[in-house]
């Protein structure tokens, strides 16, 4: 290794700034990962039947997350968050998520989303992709812990995963 450099370096002051052209040029291509979370401005997927949200997704203009009512700042299966779609303000609950997930729980394609009313009615009637069972749990003790009701969510979803 040492007599490599040495050779890079008897080169001449050529060679050394096309080295250090390469090295710059590789720190300004950006190559983290696409990240997987449910952070701010997270694009979802609305998978209920509602106006709203049919809407959206046939446009091409998928909700985004503008925030996450938890404490970590990243969502999970059954936190709620508040979206930006078509202009408007609305809350929904996480149902299937693409970031990896904690043993028995099924790992999804896209991040998925109910939109929900302010007291944790949906607003559609059907959900159109299974939702994981450990929802079940979930829900049930964020709706004895706060006044909404969340099961409601849980009685319009036709598949279990």
């Amino acid at each position: 290794m040492a007599l490599r450099l040495m050779r890079t370096f008897t080169l001449g002051p050529a060679t050394l700034n096309a080295v250090g052209r390469q090295q710059h040029q590789q720190q300004l291509i950006h190559t983290t990962p696409a990240c997987c979370e449910i952070r701010k401005l997270a694009r979802l997927r609305v998978v209920d039947n509602s106006d709203l949200g049919k809407r959206a997704m046939a446009e091409g203009r998928p909700p985004r997350c503008i925030h996450v009512y938890n404490k970590r700042g990243v969502g999970l299966i059954g936190d709620k968050v508040l979206v930006a779609i078509k202009g408007q303000m609305k809350k929904g609950i996480l149902v299937g998520l693409k970031q990896n997930q904690r043993p028995k729980q099924p790992k999804f394609d896209s991040n998925n989303l109910v939109l929900i009313d302010d007291n944790g009615s949906p607003l559609g009637t059907r959900i159109h992709v299974p939702i994981p069972t450990v929802l079940r749990t979930i829900l049930k003790e964020k709706t004895l812990a706060k006044g909404a009701d969340y099961t409601k969510v849980l009685a319009i979803a036709s598949r279990y995963v």
